[in-house]
């Protein structure tokens, strides 16, 4: 199982980034799917994740207003627009996918499988 998290980068405040992680080697129209981030020196935390149909989205709430996520299961692929950026959400993002749908996705400890994250730098 790969996945490969992408689109990361340096922008100002207020500015836009639309992070890809493209999924192989597992079924992905079957895994809830979900991204976190770790600024450094802090714990990995919950940003957003969608179930495995698309039909339920969940954010933490500093996120609900500026971020989404989407999937596209034909392209085996989960994104995460983010708009207004801070640069409090300066990060290395990951995606997680989960195989059980009947755990919550909030958990990082639920993911079965991690991609290796792609940096995001907001600038002040």
């Amino acid at each position: 199982v790969q996945l490969q998290a992408f689109g990361g980068g340096l922008v100002q405040t207020g500015g836009s980034l639309r992070l890809s992680c493209v999924a192989s080697g597992l079924t992905f129209s079957r895994n809830d799917m979900g991204w976190f981030r770790q600024a450094p020196g802090k714990e990995r935390m919950f940003v957003a994740a969608i179930s495995w149909g698309g039909a339920g989205t969940y954010y933490a709430n500093s996120m609900k207003s500026r971020f989404t996520i989407s999937r596209d299961n034909a392209k085996n692929t989960v994104y995460l627009q983010m708009n207004s950026l801070k640069p409090e959400d300066t990060a290395v993002y990951y995606c997680a996918g989960k195989r059980s749908p009947s755990t919550t996705v909030f958990a990082s400890g639920n993911y079965d499988y991690w991609g290796q994250g792609t940096l995001v730098t907001v600038s002040s």
